[in-house]
């Protein structure tokens, strides 16, 4: 009986957190439209998490090419089917892998900086002294960071499948003498739009499931300096959940449209 109350409790907490994030959501919505707009801190966030998480994001996806070609190439030598080595790289990296790991690793990164960083804001009711001098905190601090991971993050992927990419094409070119423009051009020749277009889009709810997280978790933050850690832990854990899902309905969806 103890266990069925517990299993109904925690089935009802899951379910009021996900109805608490979904009007934290309509209320970024609400107030993204509604002037005044924080253009200069969007910029300065912008430029916070972008130009702070190139050089993670640059070295994840050029060992992320490295050692999937290094994996990968044994197997298909096996079958004499080495010349389609940068066909499949290319397509596996830029559909599927290198925007899930990418989205990850700025979870990591920018979901867990957020939450903290509204976190400490909130339990030293710096929050609190924001609405007393007249000043809107939720347009100022969450709108602006949810904008900009929403931007940012599709960046993030692009270069890192780029740099993913060229790290593949340096092992091919010393493991089987291939030129890289010869690389590019079967990686080209290999994308289709149907590769492209659902790819780069889900990359944009990625970035606003890691900004809405991190800025609900660390916006609603309770329980003094405790709090921040957990809501920093917390950000990272349900963001990472959130983009399996996102992806999940992504691939299912694009299926649908392009098979």
């Amino acid at each position: 009986m103890a266990d069925k109350k517990s299993f109904l409790k925690n089935i009802g907490s899951f379910f009021e957190e996900v109805g608490d994030l979904s009007r934290f959501a309509g209320r970024f919505f609400k107030e993204a439209v509604s002037p005044p707009f924080e253009f200069r801190e969007l910029l300065k966030q912008c430029y916070y998490m972008g130009n702070k998480s190139f050089f993670l994001v640059a070295v994840t996806g050029f060992i992320l090419g490295v050692v999937f070609t290094l994996q990968t190439r044994p197997t298909l030598e096996e079958f004499g089917a080495v010349a389609w080595m940068p066909s499949m790289i290319s397509i596996s990296i830029v559909r599927e892998i290198g925007p899930v790991i990418i989205a990850l690793i700025c979870a990591g990164r920018i979901g867990s900086s957020i939450g903290a960083e509204l976190g400490s804001m909130k339990v030293t009711e710096q929050i609190d002294a924001m609405e007393v001098s007249g000043t809107n905190p939720f347009k100022f601090l969450v709108v602006t960071r949810i904008a900009a991971t929403t931007l940012m993050i599709p960046l993030l992927v692009i270069l890192g499948d780029f740099i993913a990419l060229i790290g593949s094409a340096i092992i091919e070119n010393m493991k089987g003498d291939v030129s890289f423009q010869l690389y590019f051009n079967q990686v080209f020749d290999a994308l289709k739009f149907s590769d492209l277009m659902p790819a780069t889009v889900k990359t944009f709810f990625f970035g606003f499931a890691i900004g809405l997280v991190g800025c609900y978790k660390g916006y609603n933050s309770k329980k003094g300096t405790a709090g921040v850690g957990k809501a920093s832990n917390s950000a990272v854990v349900y963001t990472s959940m959130l983009l399996f899902i996102i992806d999940f309905i992504a691939v299912f969806v694009s299926d649908l449209f392009y098979s």
